[in-house]
């Protein structure tokens, strides 16, 4: 798996479990989840949009997919909409600086 031995992992996996607590793993894990499902059937979507014709309306369409599936991530996925957040209030504070 990825060049990835078990020793590898089982870090990775520890290093995991420091970062974000047992307690999250589970809410974690089911965004992911959420956010991987989202994503192929946006994917198939797509693909099935493709073997059609190409109309600017299905480029639309397909960027409005996009972002449902962003705003699914978001919402699934705690650590995103945190970082999300953090990031909205390190460009205010750069707009007060600066």
């Amino acid at each position: 798996m990825f060049g990835l031995g078990t020793t590898e992992l089982i870090i990775i996996g520890g290093i995991v479990l420091l970062i974000f607590g047992a307690k999250r793993l589970p809410e974690i894990g089911k965004g992911l989840g959420g956010a991987i499902r989202e994503f192929r059937k946006v994917k198939k979507d797509i693909n099935l949009d493709d073997k059609g014709e190409g109309t600017e309306e299905k480029e639309e369409e397909k960027k409005s997919l996009e972002d449902k599936l962003v705003e699914k991530v978001v919402e699934d996925i705690p650590v995103v909409r945190e970082g999300l957040e953090v990031k909205k209030k390190a460009d205010k504070i750069k707009k007060i600086i600066g």
